[in-house]
């Protein structure tokens, strides 16, 4: 597997196409196109970002087999039956924790780990530990209630508030109302308790994700948010690694 050089601007193209013609004869129409476009480079982009965690956090892992997100979409409980995801993704995970992300239907949950979204004009970059299944939820709440100081000063640092302003709040059912039952509102840790996902985001430009020093773009931001993600790992039993 060669060098990551960057995504084509064709990468986005097929996803533009892929979202006005969601149906299986379209797309094995442009399979071609997908496994040169976007695929394979995605493969690229996994490989070397496995290779820069193996400096910044050893623990963390991505092997191209099991990095990337499939791109056939799950129907069996969505009312919308649309066969593809309009997006490619993959996700670096704790080598301990395991590959499965939050709720994933069919999967063993793992721990907090970094995501990269590839879509027009709605790529990202983020971190944490999305919509994680109750006893981990409930785990990493009774750390918090315990004490909730440091993770607190995590999200406060300087370059975590610069680069991404906080926690994700803007999703459906990332956050509650108030706080969880039986705890005090008056509790110092009151609104870190409203989280039910821990995770944090930026967007990208469509010129940011197709240039060829995307690595070097998203590897600074994963240092910036590996404090936070490393926290909540440590929350769950899963260790920070000096090697692999």
């Amino acid at each position: 597997m060669s060098a990551f050089a960057g995504f084509p601007v064709e990468s986005l193209k097929f996803l533009k196409g892929l979202k006005r013609h969601n149906e299986k004869g379209w797309f094995e129409a442009n399979r071609p196109v997908y496994e040169r476009a976007v695929k394979q480079p995605l493969q690229r982009l996994a490989e070397e970002l496995d290779i820069q965690f193996a400096t910044l956090a050893p623990e963390f892992v991505a092997p191209p087999k099991r990095a990337l997100f499939r791109i056939h979409r799950d129907v069996r409980f969505s009312k919308d039956k649309s066969p593809y995801k309009t997006h490619a993704a993959l996700w670096v995970f704790h080598r301990d924790a395991g590959r499965g992300v939050g709720k994933s239907v069919g999967e063993a949950h793992g721990g907090a780990g970094f995501y990269f979204h590839l879509e027009p004009s709605a790529s990202i970059i983020a971190a944490g530990y999305w919509m994680p299944p109750r006893p981990a939820l409930n785990i990493i709440r009774d750390r918090l209630l315990e004490d909730h100081r440091p993770f607190a000063k995590l999200l406060k640092a300087p370059a975590f508030v610069k680069r991404f302003g906080g926690l994700t709040d803007d999703e459906p059912g990332v956050k509650l109302t108030r706080v969880p039952r039986g705890v005090d509102p008056l509790h110092p840790a009151a609104e870190l308790l409203r989280f039910n996902s821990f995770t944090a985001s930026r967007a990208l430009t469509d010129a940011e994700a197709l240039s060829p020093k995307l690595v070097a773009t998203v590897m600074k931001d994963y240092a910036v948010l590996l404090p936070m993600v490393r926290w909540l790992n440590a929350a769950l039993g899963h260790s920070a690694a000096q090697r692999r």
